[in-house]
């Protein structure tokens, strides 16, 4: 048996946030998000890039009307990134369809490389 799917409202007030910004982006990407305790900081606010297709007319994504549902594995995988790294740096989250797709996190390494392996998966 698999275990069920988290809901929006089951995530942290900051998590349920970038979920929310991933939609309202729909394609672009966040950039320079501050991870600490293993939340997403929005003080300062990271940039927002849109990416904008002049010759398709793109309406908002339907989920934004939605008070809750069930969360995608793009964004499980992203809050599972977010417990390992407890604090850091997202140099760029990639959004394609309102969902995170891709992540640039920015690692400073220790004094051996090993010692950041564990944000792999």
């Amino acid at each position: 048996m698999t275990a069920k799917a988290p809901r929006l409202s089951q995530l942290s007030p900051e998590r349920q946030a970038l979920v929310r910004l991933c939609q309202t982006i729909d394609h672009g990407s966040i950039e320079d998000l501050d991870v600490r305790q293993s939340e997403p900081v929005f003080d300062p606010f990271p940039v927002m890039l849109k990416d904008v297709k002049l010759d398709v007319d793109e309406g908002f994504r339907p989920e934004i009307a939605l008070a809750d549902f069930e969360v995608t594995h793009h964004v499980n995988r992203l809050c599972r990134l977010l417990d390992k790294m407890a604090a850091g740096r997202i140099r760029r989250i990639e959004v394609r369809g309102g969902l995170p797709r891709r992540i640039l996190v920015e690692i400073k390494l220790q004094m051996s490389p090993t010692a950041n392996a564990d944000l792999q998966e």
